[in-house]
């Protein structure tokens, strides 16, 4: 399949981050995890279909404009909500946020698109009833032919049943093959192991890498060759939303680059080298430093990373 053709799939929430403290409101933003992802890969100039769940509403049709003015499409069938989905979150005096969500979450059907080389999902979308079930259903349409990448983004405002989401958490690794997660979901996750024990016990459960986001700490990730490491980049912090999706979107961007997206390079995948997986996690860290450098989930375009990577060699493929 010619490059130009291959297109990657996201499925998940799209809503309206509604900003408040002191009980003003400060702003109304576009948010979600899935969208930034989507939103994020077709900023980096890949093809992207989004699946969602949105309203034919004020609210909806920002949301709709936002993922259409960065290139990715919105699947048919994602503006059948009765409203938009929103969250309020509420500022303390430390810029901290509590969140409250109003969402529906809901799925239907398969989704009329190029056959996918990557499908992409998790947060909201992968724990809330009754949409999850039908989230995890097209995985498992799509592992056939798919690259499967996945990333937790624990809500526990959302999670009425914490053992129960964690069950559906590692049911859902056992399907993926890319799976991201932060330290503080691993916390959340399990307590009592380390972020590195976790991640090494969901590697063995199926996945080629599973990647997790450290903040200020930096990055690892385990592949079946080992365990490879970066650093943060040093960047002025102006807030860190958007951070993990920036980097979940760098991570798949990069493996898409050296041609190992696609069921028929599953084998490959499992195979990539420590020095290669290093590669690929300095440019997911370095998606995420330019997110971080910016106000909101506001990720970098492919000539802004461009730029920041110097163009010094980059990722080659690894075969021919």
């Amino acid at each position: 399949m010619n490059s130009t053709q291959q297109r990657s799939l996201v499925i998940g929430e799209a809503l309206i981050d509604i900003v408040e403290r002191d009980g003003k409101i400060l702003g109304e933003h576009v948010g979600g995890s899935p969208l930034n992802v989507a939103v994020g890969l077709a900023r980096l100039g890949r093809g992207v279909d989004f699946l969602t769940h949105i309203g034919d509403d004020e609210r909806g049709r920002r949301i709709t404009e936002y993922v259409r003015s960065s290139g990715a499409k919105l699947v048919s069938g994602s503006v059948t909500a009765d409203r938009t989905p929103t969250a309020l979150a509420t500022l303390d005096d430390s810029g901290q946020a509590q969140y409250v969500f109003d969402i529906d979450w809901q799925l239907t059907g398969t989704p009329e698109v190029t056959p996918p080389l990557v499908v992409h999902t998790g947060s909201i979308a992968t724990v809330l009833e009754p949409g999850c079930r039908a989230a995890v259903a097209l995985l498992d349409a799509y592992h056939l032919s798919a690259t499967i990448s996945y990333d937790p983004n624990v809500r526990p405002a959302l999670i009425e049943d914490d053992e129960q989401a964690r069950g559906r958490i590692d049911r859902l690794v056992e399907k993926c093959d890319v799976v991201k997660a932060s330290d503080e979901d691993l916390q959340w996750i399990d307590p009592n192991r380390t972020p590195e024990q976790v991640a090494k016990t969901w590697q063995g459960l199926g996945p080629a890498i599973v990647a997790v986001t450290m903040g200020e700490s930096g990055a690892f990730a385990v592949c079946e060759a080992g365990v490879a490491r970066v650093q943060a980049k040093p960047v002025d912090v102006v807030d860190t939303v958007g951070a993990g999706d920036a980097f979940m979107t760098g991570l798949i961007d990069a493996l898409w680059s050296l041609g190992l997206l696609g069921a028929d390079q599953r084998a490959e995948l499992h195979r990539i080298s420590v020095d290669t997986l290093t590669e690929v996690l300095e440019t997911a860290a370095l998606s995420s430093a330019l997110t971080v450098a910016r106000a909101g989930a506001d990720l970098p375009d492919k000539a802004t990373r461009d730029a920041a990577q110097g163009r010094s060699g980059g990722l080659q493929a690894q075969h021919g």
